[in-house]
């Protein structure tokens, strides 16, 4: 199969060839023209700008953001966070699940099924700044059962979803 045959062929997903390749020219980086991005998987600009423009429309493209290096930024500790919950009604879910988006240091909040509730993924300066979030931020709501702390050494990008 030839490089523009694939483009055309459709996904499971509904988007064809053409889309998949803006896409993943987009996650490896985000600040690529247009042009660039035409002149890489060979379509017109005008075509690369429709395209883009429509993944963006149908939501396929949420946002575009920019990695930081937390260490540079004075956030070298990385922890996960678990949280157990001792109660499950909707309303306090909802409120802490709120309220744990907007701790400082919140890269992401995951909420799970199975024995944990949610996990945080937190950035922060310090061990003590560490402890401070924890029980500033996370134990002084009543819904909150128990937490399990556990330092993260490594961060690295998977994969992601588009085949490469």
């Amino acid at each position: 199969m030839d490089a523009h045959s694939k483009k055309s062929q459709p996904s499971s997903g509904g988007l064809d060839g053409t889309d998949l390749a803006i896409l993943a020219a987009l996650v490896e980086d985000g600040r690529m023209t247009n042009a660039a991005i035409a002149a890489r998987i060979g379509v017109a600009e005008s075509t690369c700008a429709y395209r883009i423009r429509a993944l963006r429309q149908s939501g396929t493209v949420a946002s575009i953001t920019a990695r930081l290096d937390l260490a540079a930024l004075g956030h070298p500790i990385n922890a996960i966070v678990k949280v157990r919950l001792g109660s499950h009604s909707r309303d306090l879910v909802r409120d802490l699940y709120d309220n744990l988006v907007k701790v400082p240091g919140a890269l992401s909040v995951l909420h799970m099924a199975g024995d944990d509730d949610f996990l945080l993924h937190v950035a922060v300066e310090s061990p003590e700044r560490l402890r401070d979030l924890i029980l500033e931020h996370i134990t002084v709501h009543p819904v909150v059962r128990q937490i399990e702390t556990q330092l993260v050494f490594e961060v690295r990008e998977g994969r992601g979803v588009l085949r490469r």
